[in-house]
């Protein structure tokens, strides 16, 4: 998500969805709620608006193109939307900057991590590694079986790489009393880079086939 820098309010450590609601629009949309506790959103340069929307526009051509295959399928894509982590109460919610979702019943209807099937982040250089591991565990946490990382350059405006990661909810055999740190994990399955690859193509939710100079800058 990206915009013009609002200063900061002083706010509680903890707000619920009403109270958060009640603060300006400009603060609000800055904030996700992870168990009710406050986490600012990073705002991020004109490129990571710029590529999330080229992702958005990719993805949405591929989801129609199965539908049109599979009439019996129904898929939803957006940008920057809330995914509610429960299934049910709105104090508890990620904004992922790409998802992909099956198509709800009711227009307007919040969007669940049950509907979830793939979220996606592009990382700016303002993104640390321990936010995007916290954020990342949490959208496993929630059984959402794709997540995508997108790295950008940091010299120039374009992809550096995309990866594609699944859900893996047991794990592989670990020595006595050692446990995994979180119930559910991703493994990476895909990786992309322009130059060494024509195209970012995976089975996965739906066929996805995706040139590099769809996503140009």
């Amino acid at each position: 998500m990206s915009g013009p820098h609002i200063e900061r309010p002083d706010l509680p450590e903890y707000l619920t969805w009403e109270e958060l609601g009640q603060l300006p629009e400009e603060i609000a949309e800055q904030i996700e709620l992870w168990e009710g506790r406050v986490v600012w959103l990073r705002r991020g340069p004109s490129e990571h608006q710029t590529f999330t929307n080229l992702l958005w526009s990719a993805l949405r051509r591929c989801a129609q193109a199965d539908m049109s295959n599979r009439t019996e399928r129904c898929w939803g894509v957006t940008t920057e939307t809330n995914v509610f982590l429960g299934a049910s109460g709105k104090s508890d919610f990620l904004t992922p900057d790409f998802l992909v979702h099956r198509c709800l019943e009711h227009a307007y209807q919040d969007i669940r991590a049950t509907d979830t099937l793939l979220v996606g982040e592009v990382l700016s250089p303002s993104n640390s590694q321990t936010d995007m591991d916290a954020k990342r565990a949490r959208y496993a946490k929630a059984g959402i079986p794709w997540y995508w990382e997108v790295t950008l350059e940091r010299e120039t405006s374009a992809i550096a790489m995309v990866r594609a990661f699944a859900l893996e909810t047991t794990h592989g055999q670990l020595p006595p009393g050692v446990h995994p740190l979180y119930p559910a994990n991703y493994l990476l399955t895909g990786k992309w880079a322009p130059k060494d690859s024509a195209a970012i193509e995976i089975q996965f939710p739906f066929p996805i086939h995706i040139s590099w100079s769809e996503l140009e800058f």
